[in-house]
C-alpha cells in the first residue's frame, strides 16, 4: 500500500511538470508567432524614402522644404484618409497611389479627375518609377527620393 501512495504522487508531480512544461512550449510559439506578425506590420510601416515636394521656378526644380514618408502602400490626394494629404484644389479626394511591388516602385493614377504625370508625361497606367523622377498631382510636384 505504501509503494502505491509514492508512486501516485510521483505521476502526480510528473504530471505536473509535463503540464507546465506543455504551458511553456505554447507560450513560446505564441510569443514567436507574436513576434514574427510584428516584425511584419513594422516594415510595413517603416518608409522607404520620401517624396520631396518640389517647385518650378524659372525652370529649374527648386525643393520647397517639404517631405513625405513612401510606406509600401502610399496613397496621394485631397482626402484625410490619404498617407499623403495634399491642399490642391485641381487634385482628387484619391488621385494617385505609389506602391512597392516585388522590389520595384509603381505610380498609379487613381482615375483622377486632372490626371497625374510622371516626369510631365501623363500616367495612363501604372509605371514604374525610380530615384529622381517627378510626380505631378494638380499643381504640386513631387521628387522621388528612394533609399538604397
Amino acid at each position: 500500500m505504501f509503494i502505491g501512495e509514492t508512486t501516485l504522487i510521483i505521476l502526480r508531480i510528473l504530471t505536473g511538470a509535463l503540464l507546465l512544461a506543455t504551458l511553456g512550449l505554447l507560450l513560446l510559439f505564441l510569443w514567436r508567432d507574436f513576434r514574427g506578425a510584428a516584425d511584419v506590420i513594422e516594415s510595413s510601416r517603416r518608409p522607404y524614402g520620401k517624396l520631396a515636394a518640389v517647385e518650378n521656378i524659372g525652370g529649374t526644380s527648386v525643393l520647397t522644404g517639404d517631405s513625405y514618408p513612401l510606406l509600401a502602400l502610399t496613397n496621394i490626394g485631397r482626402s484625410p484618409s490619404n498617407a499623403i494629404q495634399i491642399d490642391d484644389s485641381f487634385a482628387s479626394s484619391e488621385h494617385a497611389t505609389v506602391a512597392l511591388r516585388d522590389g520595384q516602385w509603381w505610380l498609379e493614377d487613381r482615375d483622377s479627375r486632372n490626371g497625374t504625370l510622371l516626369n510631365d508625361m501623363p500616367v495612363t497606367q501604372p509605371v514604374i518609377i525610380t530615384d529622381g523622377d517627378i510626380i505631378g498631382i494638380g499643381q504640386k510636384q513631387f521628387r522621388v527620393e528612394l533609399e538604397s
